[in-house]
């Protein structure tokens, strides 16, 4: 092909000798010429990387914006298709940079902090109560919506579940001191055993009412923490890795519900129902004193989670049968229990409405927190980006929900407690299948 200058270019396409385009096309392509190209380029027949590198920033600098310069080259590369040399072999090998003026990059700089800014201050903003909620500021000013089961009669003399497990060889928790440190028990013979009826159990159980199993990682990245609320609010009690920034999971709750982070669902896919078994880890800072004995309060337990996500307008109807769900267990494992409706003083920072279920320790003769059921209406959803698409087509925010079904710690220390005979601890008739044996001796 002969070379030939822009000039002469367009001198041709003046004369009809142009691209095979639409006519409105090419009359674009000719006013880029004339006004753009011609004035720049004038008699030259060959292009460099820098002079089109110079000729871009030339027009960045006059105020021209990208999309108009990408408008340009690609009448320039129209031009040299016609015969003006140039030192690439296809035109895919440009590596043309649209940079930003410095008045740009402190405005982008400040626009990105301001944004950060703004998001961390989102993040420190608690769910609402629902207007079911009553007013209150800690434990003492929970509900009592009902309870349950027959109180155990013991003897004086009833041991409390660490001497139990001590007497029974189920639970060592000064070889956990030794392994780890306070608050990690190591689970023995019957002991494990139990540990793993309970969470099969509860597994079936939840499958049973339609929940799919699944099985998590236990670490999630800040990502999760943030979108579920764990984060920045409960930091300080959740195990990091710094080095790779991963937390251990305080609860699978977490990861889970992260499942459906920016995803949109179908509204026929709603609602969906997961449950999950997982170690969770908890530092627990500050807790001390006789109430966190044994199995009171513990660093890494066993739990099964169930978590339901769901319309807006049928997720208090999950809500209650989630309560159901729960309430059926402790009732299958024979535990006298309540059911506690949270005050706003005393709820979690993410939820809208909790119900706290709790059973009675007959020899400690307290009662201990097993489960906390709550909706968190569209609060975690909207962190998550969680949405579904209606009938209608239109995006709306979806509801979350979680429970515990169960956490296994305070359940076994109420399960020893309440079943010691002279004879040994006898094991609810729902457990004995899982277990493979009716007592521990």
């Amino acid at each position: 092909m002969t070379k030939k200058s822009i000039r002469e270019i367009a001198m041709a396409w003046r004369e009809d000798k142009r691209p095979y385009v639409k006519q409105s096309t090419f009359a674009a392509y000719m006013l880029i010429l004339e006004n753009h190209l011609l004035p720049y380029f004038g008699e030259s027949d060959a292009l460099s990387e820098k002079a089109v590198q110079d000729f871009v920033l030339q027009k960045l600098n006059g105020g021209m914006s990208v999309k108009s310069v990408k408008d340009i080259l690609i009448v320039l590369k129209m031009v040299m298709k016609f015969g003006v040399k140039h030192e690439w072999m296809n035109y895919s090998e440009w590596d043309i940079k649209y940079p930003t003026t410095e008045k740009n990059k402190e405005l982008e700089a400040a626009m990105n902090e301001a944004a950060a800014e703004l998001q961390n201050l989102l993040y420190t903003i608690p769910n609402i109560p629902n207007e079911g909620v009553p007013e209150g500021y800690g434990a003492e000013d929970n509900v009592v919506e009902r309870m349950g089961g027959n109180h155990a009669e013991l003897p004086a003399d009833a041991l409390p579940h660490w001497e139990l497990a001590k007497k029974y060889d189920l639970i060592d928790f000064e070889l956990g001191v030794k392994i780890t440190g306070a608050g990690f028990p190591v689970y023995k013979g019957k002991g494990a055993r139990l540990q793993r009826a309970l969470i099969n159990f509860f597994l079936d159980e939840a499958r049973d009412a339609g929940y799919l199993e699944i099985e998590p990682p236990y670490v999630v990245n800040a990502a999760s923490g943030y979108g579920t609320g764990q984060l920045p609010d409960k930091e300080g009690q959740m195990y990091h890795a710094n080095e790779d920034d991963l937390y251990l999971i305080p609860t699978a709750e977490v990861p889970v519900t992260n499942i459906y982070r920016d995803v949109i669902l179908e509204e026929k896919e709603l609602p969906i129902k997961n449950c999950a078994y997982s170690a969770c880890f908890r530092r627990e800072a500050g807790s001390y004193g006789k109430d966190v004995r044994g199995l009171n309060r513990l660093h890494q337990f066993n739990k099964v989670e169930i978590v339901r996500i769901d319309k807006p307008e049928h997720s208090y109807e999950s809500l209650n049968e989630m309560i159901a769900h729960v309430e059926n267990l402790v009732q299958k494992l024979e535990l006298p229990y309540r059911i506690l409706r949270l005050c706003g003083g005393d709820m979690s920072f993410t939820s809208a409405i909790t119900f706290d279920f709790e059973v009675f320790s007959a020899a400690q003769k307290r009662w201990l927190e097993v489960s906390s059921v709550s909706n968190f209406e569209s609060y975690q959803a909207n962190r998550l980006k969680c949405r579904y698409r209606s009938g209608e087509k239109k995006t709306e925010l979806c509801h979350t929900l979680n429970g515990s079904a169960l956490a296994l710690p305070r359940i076994v220390a109420a399960l020893l407690e309440n079943n010691q005979t002279p004879e040994g601890i006898k094991i609810p008739k729902a457990l004995i299948p899982y277990c493979g044996f009716d007592i521990i001796d």
